[in-house]
């Protein structure tokens, strides 16, 4: 239990009052969230484009597909944490909604549009060169636009650090 009560203090009160340890402490933070993120959002972001083109899908509706799918992974990658530790799956997701929704949203429009760019969503197949380029440039674009958003809203105490 005591994970959990260091969990729900504060990012302040956990990195203490020294301006530089509490920036180092929390770019960390920033980083291993981000990082957590990005995972849920792979996931469901490559499933659904996976989906998308290989049933020849609108644009529009491949982008939804994935984005859908990545919020689905996001939250559950965010809220599983959480119910390990004994939580129910609505007082998790009370705790985190805001913070992934702003952070998964973040990721979700900066990759979708790296990727519609490099052409992996207008691909007939999978197994397009121009698919996999798409996707792997999406990863890096979601991870830079998301760092600082996940910065601030722990800064802010809005994201949860611990999960």
């Amino acid at each position: 239990m005591q994970h959990e009560a260091h969990c729900h203090t504060s990012i302040t009160q956990q990195t203490g009052h020294a301006r530089h340890g509490m920036n180092a402490t929390l770019a960390q933070l920033a980083t291993q969230a981000t990082v957590h993120c990005l995972t849920g959002c792979a996931i469901g972001e490559l499933a659904g484009l996976a989906i998308g083109v290989s049933l020849g899908l609108s644009v529009w509706t491949t982008i939804i597909l994935a984005t859908t799918l990545a919020f689905i992974t996001g939250f559950t990658l965010g809220l599983w944490p959480l119910v390990r530790e004994g939580k129910g799956w609505l007082e998790a997701l009370r705790i985190i909604w805001l913070g992934e929704a702003i952070s998964i949203s973040v990721m979700e429009i900066v990759m979708n549009f790296t990727d519609y760019h490099m052409g992996g969503m207008t691909v007939g197949t999978i197994f397009h060169f121009q698919f996999w380029l798409g996707y792997l440039l999406a990863l890096p674009a979601g991870f830079i636009a998301a760092w600082p958003v996940n910065y601030w809203l722990l800064k802010r105490n809005i994201k949860e650090p611990c999960h």
